[in-house]
């Protein structure tokens, strides 16, 4: 019996160590991975991919050519729309200016000769008035001479009126139709200008090219990516909190990060809590934890500290003692 009393009495004393050492241990916190914030590159029309200049893993700098896709047809509208939008402005500049030199220099011609014969006409009825006055001719002949005064005078006035008009522009309604058709064709242009350049995609920030969905020769639908860029530092935690934990957290609360291989713990800040429960994803639960309602929440590291963070991967959440 005293032997059996003494290894009772030994097996007691390892449970309260054990007990011990269980209360001693730091909180468990919460599981959890990271995610990544992809930026999704694509054309906002279709087209076969005639050149892909990057490969998933290479490190893009932004503004670096991505892909190109296929704009025959594109670039064919876009000369069509210049040629249009240059003729409708030679119209609009031709409504701004008056006839041509020339014909206005045969209206001049024609002018002169117009006055040339009232003037005639007028020596002529000065001739006719004074052979009547001598009785050579009889008054009908006077007639004859006054009525060819005021035939050429109004030759003169009538060829006066179509110089003055020659050297004016169009009428106000007719310039302002010719701007508006110039300016109509003008944002055709654009707009074709616009669609030939949307053929060529480049890096809108900088990272690192996470995957490329398409290959040289397939036939891309329009908005649907070709290349995804994952930014640097566009990482954030996601894990999940049970009602219970939820009371304790905030937006902008210090957490902090651990995962296997990533040295010391990594800070944090809560960025977002969701406002509905879910089930605990099936990435992360165990036997205790599958039936439960939990929130998701997001916690973002510094810039700095996020390169050390890869998306996918797993990582402990826990508060931050200074949080």
């Amino acid at each position: 019996m005293g032997r059996r009393a003494a290894w009772l009495a030994a097996l007691a004393a390892c449970a309260v160590a054990l007990l011990a050492g269980c209360g001693e241990r730091a909180p468990a916190g919460w599981s959890g991975y990271m995610e990544g914030e992809y930026v999704h590159v694509a054309a906002p029309l279709a087209g076969t991919v005639t050149s892909l200049s990057v490969q998933a893993g290479q490190a893009v700098a932004a503004g670096a050519p991505l892909f190109v896709l296929e704009s025959q047809a594109e670039r064919a509208a876009l000369d069509e729309a210049e040629a249009r939008a240059a003729g409708a402005r030679a119209q609009a500049s031709n409504t701004d200016t008056g006839r041509r030199e020339d014909e206005i220099a045969v209206t001049r011609a024609q002018l002169a000769q117009a006055r040339a014969q009232a003037a005639l006409a007028r020596s002529e009825l000065q001739r006719q008035q004074q052979l009547l006055s001598q009785g050579f001719i009889s008054a009908a002949r006077i007639d004859d001479a006054q009525a060819s005064v005021a035939q050429t005078a109004a030759r003169v006035a009538e060829l006066e009126a179509a110089l003055k008009v020659a050297q004016l522009p169009s009428r106000p309604d007719e310039r302002r139709a010719a701007k508006l058709q110039a300016d109509a064709a003008e944002a055709v242009l654009a707009q074709s200008q616009w669609r030939v350049t949307q053929k060529q995609q480049a890096a809108p920030v900088a990272g690192q090219v996470a995957d490329t969905y398409f290959r040289v020769g397939e036939w891309v639908a329009a908005g649907q990516p070709v290349v995804s860029l994952l930014p640097a530092g566009a990482v954030k935690a996601r894990f999940f909190v049970p009602e219970s934990g939820l009371a304790s957290l905030a937006a902008g609360q210090a957490v902090t990060l651990h995962c296997d291989g990533c040295g010391a713990p990594i800070a944090a800040r809560i960025s977002f809590i969701a406002t509905q429960a879910e089930y605990t994803p099936p990435v992360i639960y165990s036997n205790t934890q599958r039936t439960r309602l939990v929130f998701m929440v997001e916690a973002r590291p510094a810039p700095a500290d996020a390169a050390r963070l890869r998306p996918g991967q797993p990582v402990d959440v826990q508060r931050s003692s200074g949080g």
